[in-house]
Formats: structure tokens, sequence, C-alpha cells
């Protein structure tokens, strides 16, 4: 039997309990999370007021949108689901040509949802030095802004751009992360944006690519999590699994290109289940689950333990109009919104 207590001091101690709960409520909030892109390349996708339940349904708390959709937007609307919308890379020039093609973006797919909880727009995702869009980048950045600030919404939506692994270099130690010359005309003067707006940087990243492209030299434990221990070790930073290095390895590259105070949100992550070398419904459930167990510890990589993780698993559903056939299975769940394996977002 527990001891008896006076009402004051159990008061006090209920008092901070509550206190203490609230808090871990705000810095989950906050801090670490997992969402879901939701990709829409199939043809036997469920309606889009559907997909947003499920989204509620299994406390999926962000979400990425690859361009603007009426009727997931519409669904949207109330959730208060967190939401990184693009702006496909198609649409760059237009909005790069004016001020006025940018408001009018901004108007028809941002200011008319005003009950959606936007969060980031990524203008353009993967953009390469080769892609004719690549010279339209910076401006249709600098006119969204614009037209995000004079809206009102720039305290509350961040603008970005998603780039991936390809642009990075020398990532094993991370510390050795560079830009790669070719991608430096394009992400040098974004990073100088994303510093001065105090935006954060968007970045795709795979492990899975990295082990699949090289499996002598990347183990998959150690792409999947599942390391007994230290795998790499960078001076006095120690790495058990691929995703923290290449996190790293990115935060690294920014730095060496003015971007010391950049904050990096990890805009896609996942492992295919079929289709592929290492493919298979397990590796793919130990992948995302022990990622979203990585992230929800608020732990933060080695080289920015102080920073928790924000990620986007890719994707909610297989997608059975992308090519090679590994591209179609990377969802979470089938069509029918069956879950291809067990998985908690708590």
């Amino acid at each position: 039997m527990g001891k008896p207590c006076l009402v004051g001091s159990c008061n006090i101690m209920h008092s901070i309990m509550l206190l203490f709960g609230l808090l871990m409520v705000i810095l989950k909030t906050t801090g670490a999370e997992v969402g879901v892109c939701y990709g829409m390349m199939g043809g036997n996708l469920p309606p889009k007021q559907e997909v947003i339940e499920l989204f509620k349904q299994k406390n999926i708390q962000r979400m990425r949108l690859y361009a603007p959709d009426a009727d997931a937007l519409q669904a949207l609307r109330g959730t208060n689901i967190k939401l990184l919308l693009d702006v496909p890379k198609d649409k760059l020039e237009y909005v790069a040509a004016s001020e006025g093609n940018a408001a009018q973006w901004v108007q028809d797919n941002i200011r008319q949802y005003n009950d959606v909880n936007f969060q980031y727009i990524a203008v353009g995702n993967e953009v390469m030095p080769s892609d004719s869009a690549a010279q339209f980048l910076l401006p249709a950045m600098q006119n969204i802004r614009k037209a995000i600030d004079e809206a009102g919404l720039g305290d509350q939506i961040k603008v970005s751009t998603a780039t991936f692994m390809r642009a990075i270099d020398g990532s094993s130690p991370p510390s050795g992360g560079f830009i790669r010359s070719e991608y430096q005309p394009i992400l040098g003067p974004v990073i100088k944006f994303l510093r001065d707006n105090q935006a954060p940087l968007l970045v795709n990243i795979y492990p899975y690519f990295a082990h699949s492209g090289d499996p002598s030299q990347v183990p998959l434990d150690y792409a999947l999590f599942t390391a007994p221990s230290t795998v790499v070790t960078d001076g006095s930073l120690h790495y058990q699994n691929l995703f923290d290095a290449m996190l790293d390895a990115v935060y690294s590259a920014v730095e060496k290109a003015g971007g010391e105070s950049l904050d990096i949100v990890v805009s896609e992550s996942g492992w295919p289940s079929d289709g592929g070398d290492a493919t298979s419904v397990e590796n793919a459930k130990t992948y995302n689950t022990k990622l979203v167990q990585h992230v929800n510890q608020g732990q933060g990589t080695p080289k920015r333990s102080e920073k928790p993780i924000e990620a986007y698993l890719f994707a909610m559903f297989d997608e059975n109009h992308k090519e090679p056939e590994y591209e179609k299975h990377w969802g979470l769940f089938l069509p029918d919104k069956q879950e291809k394996y067990p998985i908690s977002f708590n």
C-alpha cells in the first residue's frame, strides 16, 4: 500500500506530472515526427477523402503532396495534418516568370485553403543541373516566398526545395560530405536563400539505394538499422546506421557551402518491398518501423544530437504506374487500404 501524502503536496506533484506530460506533447509535436508522402501515380488508389481518413486513423500527423490536388486539399481542411506541398518541376518556369504568377499559384493552392495546415512548400523536387527547370529554381523560390509573405503567411509556411543524395559526394565518413561541383551553381544560391529566410533544406535520403548500388561496401544490416554495433567511426562520432551517416554527410556538405545554421528535413525515405535487389516485405517493414522508432526517440544524429529528426516515409501506397518495377512497391499500404505490414506512428 502506498504512503499517504498531504493534500497540498499531492496537488503540487499532480500539477508537475501534468506539466511534464504537456511538455512531452509539445516536444513531440514541434520536434521529432514522421510523416508520409502521398503519391498518386497509381490507377487503383482510394478516393482522396478515404486516404485522409486513413492518415487520421493511423495518427500520421504530416503529409507530403507532390502537386496541388483540389480533392486532397479539400479533404485536409480542418484536420491539422501538417502539409508539405510541392510546386512541381514543370511549374517552375511559370512561377519564376513573374511575381504575379507566383501570387496566383499561392492564391489558388494555399490561400484558398485557409484551414489547411501548410508547413512547407517544396519548389521543385530533385532538380538536376541538366534539367531545363534548373535555371528557374531560385527565382521561383524567391517569387513564391514573396507571395507567401504578402499573404501574411511567412511565419507559418517555409519555402524550400527538395534535393537528393546525388548532389552530395564524399559522404564516407560523413564529415567529408560536400556538394558536387556540378550542383554548386544550383544549391549554393539556394542555401544562401534558405539561410536568409531561416528555412530548412529538404533532402530525399535512401539508404536502400546506397546498399543496392554497392552491397559489398554497404552492409545490409547497416542500411536497415540492425547493425549490432558501430560500423563507421568519424572522429569522436560513431555510426550504427546508414541513415544517420547520410544525413550528417548532408549537414557537413551544407556547412561547407555556408549553411552552418540550416536545419535539414528528410523529405523522403523508405524501402521497397519487391522488384529489386534486397527488396522484400520483411526488409521494408524493418527499415520503415525502425526509422519511425529512431525519429521518435528525439535524439537526432551523432553530429546534430540536439536537433530532433523530421522525416517523411515514402510512400503511402504502392503506385502501379511507376517504372522500373521496384518503383511500384514502396507503399506502407496496398491500394485497398490494407497494411502491407504492421507499423505504428505513435
